[in-house]
């Protein structure tokens, strides 16, 4: 009873973890947001994609308006968002993205990070040309047919399609990412969430060791509240 209740207890306390960071996450775009395009989503598309975000991540209302209320305060955070690369343990290419109001503070946790693991932090561009960046959307169903959504869509950008259970992923490229956003808002097409991604050109095969210590190692970003997306060449399986 005892080890199943302390089981119980760390598994809430990890979601409620994982639900404080993705909260932090939109936060910091909705500041980003606005901060480029100002505090009125009617015109504003980056903000409305943070808010459409927001609701994927079942973050209340209330948490949202404050989160733009603070950020079109006089006091609002400056944040910015800076881009970090390297190498994990055993030759593992990693691009990690962060939102952080404070780069000196940021720049030596990620250096921290890279150093107790034995890794090294690069300069920009060390491994950006082993990724590809891609705009993916996620789109509801709603009575739309997969051939339709293709024909109608490869003008603005489309170039891929999955098929999931009662959602359609659609692919662009990275500049096609505003394009297609457009194009669904015309179309009224519910987004259930938008996000660039950089995708690995070529994965690397590890041993289960090596590949727990590179685990190890981009636990200890994610868990940064600065970190806001690492992405890596490391071969997951399937």
């Amino acid at each position: 009873m005892g080890r199943a209740f302390e089981y119980r207890k760390a598994s809430k306390l990890k979601r409620w973890a994982s639900m404080a960071k993705n909260f932090t996450k939109v936060g910091r775009e909705i500041a980003i947001a606005i901060k480029e395009g100002g505090g009125d989503p009617n015109y504003n598309a980056r903000l409305r994609i943070a808010i459409q975000n927001a609701k994927t991540f079942n973050m209340p209302k209330a948490n949202v308006d404050n989160a733009i209320k603070r950020a079109t305060s006089k006091d609002a955070e400056n944040y910015a968002e800076v881009v970090y690369e390297g190498y994990a343990p055993h030759g593992i290419a990693v691009i990690i993205e962060t939102t952080t109001d404070n780069p000196t503070r940021t720049v030596a946790n990620i250096r921290m990070y890279f150093n107790r693991a034995h890794g090294s932090l690069g300069t920009s561009g060390s491994v950006d040309y082993m990724f590809t960046r891609r705009g993916i959307f996620k789109i509801k169903k709603n009575g739309l047919e997969l051939e339709e959504i293709e024909l109608d869509l490869i003008d603005h950008g489309l170039d891929e399609v999955k098929e999931e259970e009662d959602e359609y992923i659609l692919y662009t490229p990275f500049t096609d990412f505003g394009a297609m956003q457009k194009a669904l808002e015309e179309r009224k097409i519910e987004v259930i969430s938008a996000e660039l991604q950089r995708i690995p050109s070529v994965l690397k095969q590890l041993t289960d060791e090596q590949a727990e210590d590179v685990i190890k190692f981009m636990d200890k970003l994610e868990d940064d509240e600065d970190v806001a997306n690492v992405f890596h060449t490391m071969d997951m399986g399937e």
